[in-house]
């Protein structure tokens, strides 16, 4: 159960066998363990809870408690068991787009792979506003204006920079981030207890409630869990890590959101209006002091810091993912010095700064309503690769049968229904618009192939995953790595 599948096994991963590889195909040398890993899911879903207040801002402390405890059993569980499944079914940097396109086909693997970066990028752009947002009120300059682009170009290319440094530095960057975040929350759950009112959590009032921000707020905070497997290639024993490491990312997480939220909501007296971003450096003066709020502003900084070079990492990997498997131009894969992948970097920073102008209510609901497209592609392909291949090499396997599956995954389908119908029309026209874009950007993209205006290569040494693409013949060099 532990190792990976034959098709994989071949795979080369160190020595002689690397070096025969063309170097822009060459895996990193240092490989993700356990912790590192575990630390990257947790900034890929959450970095803390610096943004959920606006859940009780929407709804109230009542409905807040109870979504981040019932999403994650309709949501977030079985979205980190398909990861865990397909993830060390096809343990390579393509991840979801793997998947989809062994599933249904290239053309629908790219669309895959267009949503998830778009999605990705935009929720990237989400970091640098909250990181502002959190010191504005200590730095009032960075509200606006100049000092606030500055800041954001600034803090974009420092980012940046990591993540080119590699995925070792980006691991423990990650585990020191996280700690620093989450101890001043567990500070300030000690020293509410004394002003704990358990009966206002059970606060609601259901004819004020906004749903779409309280739906789009928990679905933000809550997703993003296959973000993982398109590191997939660079994990050490992805067979036994992912699934592991998905497990207690799962129980950090929803514990990292409750625990928090029932100290402030029970401390301190309700006043919905103040539950917006950046609120809980406010409960942290009120509960500790001055110096608990700086604590708190400081965590929230260097979370989006972590949240922003997870993302960035997922997103250029999956852009070297598929240029491996052809789907897009093969300069994508070159892989700098440190073994990453320059252009994707480059290409994902330079999405980043386009975005980040918009509003935090914009990106999260622009984010999450492509995100659901992404999303039902993969319970399709989860589905189809049960009933098509059932006895594929699975390290590890959800416990459940066919129709099992199935039935796990309608709770979080009519959850992604919910979310789609409660979009205002404005994020809707915009995200079909995106969605339309990937639709021609594909054939585009294989009539560039046909010219020979770019080259576009397939990794000879990934196995093959039942994905036909029609030959096409090029004038000067192969299209396939020898």
């Amino acid at each position: 159960m532990g190792e990976c599948g034959p098709e994989y096994s071949s795979l080369p991963v160190g020595g002689d066998s690397v070096a025969s590889l063309p170097s822009a195909l060459r895996p990193t040398p240092n490989k993700l363990s356990i912790i590192p890993l575990v630390f990257l899911i947790f900034y890929e879903v959450s970095g803390g809870p610096f943004g959920i207040e606006d859940s009780v801002g929407a709804a109230g402390p009542l409905l807040a408690i109870a979504g981040f405890l019932i999403l994650p059993l309709i949501w977030s569980v079985p979205e980190a068991l398909i990861t865990a499944e397909l993830g060390t079914m096809f343990p390579e940097n393509g991840g979801y787009v793997v998947w989809v396109a062994s599933a249904l086909g290239p053309y629908w693997g790219f669309q895959q792979g267009w949503m998830k970066w778009l999605s990705g990028v935009i929720d990237n752009a989400l970091y640098p506003v909250l990181f502002l947002d959190y010191l504005k009120s200590a730095v009032p300059a960075l509200a606006g204006g100049l000092p606030r682009t500055a800041a954001v170009l600034g803090l974009t290319a420092v980012l940046t920079l990591l993540n080119y440094r590699g995925l070792t530095v980006v691991g423990w960057v990650a585990i020191c981030l996280g700690v620093f975040s989450v101890l001043p929350f567990l500070v300030m759950g000690l020293v509410s207890l004394p002003k704990l009112r358990p009966a206002r959590w059970l606060v609601v009032d259901l004819h004020s409630v906004d749903w779409n921000l309280y739906l789009n707020t928990l679905f933000w905070n809550l997703n993003y869990w296959d973000s993982i497997s398109t590191l997939s290639g660079e994990v050490d024993n992805p067979g036994k890590t992912l699934p592991k490491a998905l497990l207690y990312a799962v129980i950090f997480v929803v514990v990292g959101y409750l625990y928090p939220l029932l100290a402030g909501t029970g401390a301190v007296p309700l006043d919905r209006d103040q539950w917006s971003d950046g609120y809980f450096a406010d409960i942290a003066k009120l509960l500790g002091g001055a110096w608990l709020m700086w604590w708190v502003q400081a965590a929230a900084a260097l979370s989006n810091m972590g949240m922003f070079v997870a993302e960035m990492s997922s997103d250029s990997y999956q852009l070297l993912g598929m240029a491996e498997r052809g789907m897009i131009p093969a300069v994508f894969a070159w892989r700098s010095r440190h073994g990453t992948p320059l252009v994707g970097i480059l290409f994902s920073a330079s999405g980043v700064l386009l975005l980040s102008s918009m509003s935090f209510q914009e990106i999260i609901a622009a984010e999450n309503f492509l995100y659901c497209f992404g999303m039902m592609l993969e319970f399709i392909a989860f589905v189809l690769h049960r009933v098509r291949r059932p006895d594929a090499p699975r390290p590890y396997r959800v416990p459940l049968g066919t129709a099992g599956c199935v039935a796990m995954l309608v709770p979080p389908t009519a959850l992604i229904v919910v979310v789609l119908a409660l979009s205002t029309l404005k994020v809707a026209l915009v995200s079909l618009g995106a969605v339309a874009v990937g639709l021609v950007l594909e054939p585009g993209l294989r009539f560039v192939e046909k010219k020979g205006w770019l080259k576009f290569e397939v990794n000879s040494d990934l196995p093959d995953i039942n994905v036909t693409r029609a030959p096409v013949v090029a004038t000067d060099e192969p299209l396939v790595a020898p």
